[in-house]
């Protein structure tokens, strides 16, 4: 494997993950990246004093982090501060109606009593299930490139399968534990980002919930980038050689195999092509149709997570009532579930989210000032206009500046607006979307796109459309599964 030249497209999370894993195995690695700065989705920007993260605000499952920096002898602690926020997040269901979620274990028991008595040890009785799905599910079937139906041809694996609740829906499972509606909510929210509704959601993802309520909510000190930053500086200490502004135009098929990988200025030699850009663009737009595992249809057919309209605001002054993380539940869950999934539209009275990372950061706002990044979840594929934006900003802020009753537009001093058509023409997302794959149970594991081309002998793909599927701690876990893949295969 020593000299292979491996041209990896893209350094999010997958990309960053599978290049260093790749050149600390002996291989020559290059990055080629699209924008000015590493991260993808998760990139970062500044204006006016205030730092904004772009994509990823959340830090879930500090243990596959950790798990990542072990595989080279460091420790996230080497590039980035990380601290536990407490409360993790705040929601709130309407005026004068807020909860803190605590960060200790026994205050979230009294918490769930207060809703719903004998919660607490239903509360124990879930989590103890989650927790076994989450070390099986993140330790061992997350690992697995699914690439054949023999992986998983193993009595263990299969009574496994079977205790993780794959075959039963997130909305019966939960409702097996707890009747209150307010704690429903609290643990169906994380499905919201998933793909799909918890009907149609696998009983398997309560691990999220293990994550959220034991594993905690954290923050890397100066935004997520510095994930991004630390992953970037690990890279080039393995030999990893980024390459920026180096949009891929084309990649050159000859003999079966992936031979250059063409930009505007430049053309790259390859042996191996790893492809951390969208699946579906690579696909569709890099190679000849000859080369395409998938066609248009079967891209059609897929069930696409949200996508977003964001907005990166900077506030003059402190704000009050908010949290780190906030989510607004001020609205019918049902509703805009369905709007994004079952019937796509424009929501009605759309459930958002507000990050004030400023809360726990005053490196990321001036002195005196608030950084607000809020979030509303879309339906992929919407007509994506100004005027539209302008509608849900006031809508959104209606309703921000009343339930936590103060002014807050008026202080607005840095707006800048994200959706579809910025999806579509920063990061090339298949319909806009923000998420990438639905997490349901039918593009799941074997269902999924494959990790290698079943057209071009050396082309392989990671990220959030391939294995094992959307987010950031899964992103890195992709990198990983599909550097083992190749060197397992190139050795």
């Amino acid at each position: 494997m020593i000299g292979k030249k491996v041209i990896v497209i893209g350094s999010g999370f997958a990309g960053l993950s599978a290049a260093t894993n790749l050149a600390s195995q002996g291989f020559e690695v290059t990055v080629l990246e699209k924008n000015d700065s590493p991260g993808g989705r998760a990139r970062q920007f500044s204006e006016k004093g205030f730092v904004f993260d772009m994509g990823p605000s959340w830090y879930w499952m500090p243990d596959v982090f950790e798990a990542y920096f072990a595989r080279f002898g460091k420790h996230p602690s080497d590039y980035y501060k990380l601290v536990r926020l407490d409360p993790s997040y705040t929601v709130i269901f309407g005026e004068d109606d807020f909860m803190d979620l605590p960060a200790r274990m026994e205050k979230f028991h009294a918490l769930f009593e207060s809703l719903e008595p004998g919660s607490s040890r239903q509360l124990d009785a879930f989590l103890k299930q989650a927790a076994y799905k989450y070390q099986v599910g993140i330790n061992e079937f997350v690992h697995k490139p699914s690439r054949s139906v023999t992986e998983f041809i193993d009595p263990r694996i299969l009574i496994s399968a079977l205790r993780m609740d794959i075959f039963q829906s997130f909305h019966t499972h939960v409702r097996r534990f707890f009747r209150n509606e307010k704690i429903l909510q609290l643990m169906e929210f994380p499905i919201l980002f998933l793909g799909a509704v918890p009907q149609n959601t696998p009983a398997l993802y309560s691990l999220m919930n293990y994550a959220d309520i034991q594993l905690g909510t954290w923050y890397p000190m100066g935004g997520m980038h510095k994930i991004v930053e630390g992953m970037a500086k690990l890279a080039e200490e393995k030999g990893v050689t980024f390459r920026y502004n180096q949009e891929v135009q084309k990649i050159e098929i000859t003999g079966g195999k992936a031979r250059k990988v063409i930009t505007a200025g430049h053309t790259y030699e390859a042996d191996i092509v790893v492809a951390g850009a969208d699946y579906q663009h690579v696909e569709s737009q890099l190679l000849g149709t000859e080369s395409r595992s998938y066609s248009d249809d079967y891209w059609n057919k897929r069930v696409m997570a949200p996508s977003s309209l964001l907005f990166y605001l900077g506030i003059n002054k402190k704000l009050k009532r908010l949290r780190h993380h906030n989510l607004f539940f001020d609205a019918d869950f049902g509703l805009h579930a369905k709007e994004i999934y079952q019937t796509p539209k424009w929501p009605t009275k759309p459930l958002f989210y507000v990050s004030a990372p400023s809360q726990t950061d005053p490196g990321v706002a001036p002195d005196g000032c608030e950084n607000l990044f809020v979030l509303i979840p879309l339906a992929p594929d919407l007509e994506d206009t100004e005027e539209f934006r302008e509608r849900y900003y006031h809508l959104v802020m209606d309703r921000l500046e009343k339930l936590t009753g103060q002014s807050i537009r008026d202080a607005v001093v840095f707006k800048r607006s994200y959706a579809h058509r910025d999806f579509k023409a920063d990061y090339h997302a298949f319909k806009g979307n923000a998420y990438g794959l639905a997490n349901t149970l039918m593009q799941t594991a074997l269902l999924k796109p494959s990790l290698k081309s079943r057209k071009v002998d050396n082309l392989y793909y990671t990220g959030q459309l391939t294995v094992p599927g959307p987010g950031v701690p899964p992103s890195l876990i992709s990198g990983q599964v599909v550097a083992k893949e190749i060197a397992k295969e190139f050795s």
